[in-house]
């Protein structure tokens, strides 16, 4: 059974860091993609970044340069180190994986079979 944990979410100030972690069951290493996705109030779920099974990394523009996603092949751990936050960073985070590569269309929350259940990320100036 596949499940996906997300903590480290929390307030911040802009400027601030953060790191999110997600704690994975199920055959880590055959999840082929892992990424974090993002929804703020009133938008879409959008994107952030996205690791497969080899280290391959590919960040949304915003993320670019702040970010870092990475993943922890023996302690079946997910995470995203988030630095110099900016008010429009605030949202609810997901964490998301599927067994299948990641592909042109990684930042499509349709792309993704397995969700966990957020942690909110709020940066207040």
């Amino acid at each position: 059974q596949v499940q996906l944990v997300e903590s480290g979410g929390g307030s911040v100030q802009a400027g601030g860091s953060l790191r999110l972690s997600c704690a994975a069951s199920g055959v880590f290493y055959r999840y082929g993609c892992m990424g974090w996705f993002r929804q703020a109030p009133g938008k879409e779920r959008e994107g952030v970044a996205v690791i497969d099974s080899g280290g391959r990394t590919i960040y949304a523009d915003a993320a670019k340069g702040r970010f870092t996603i990475s993943r922890d092949n023996v302690k079946y751990t997910l995470y995203l180190q988030m630095d110099s936050l900016k008010l429009e960073d605030t949202a609810m985070y997901y964490c998301a994986a599927d067994f299948l590569v990641c592909g042109g269309n990684w930042y499509d929350k349709r792309s993704f079979t397995y969700w966990g259940q957020g942690t909110q990320v709020t940066v207040s100036s």
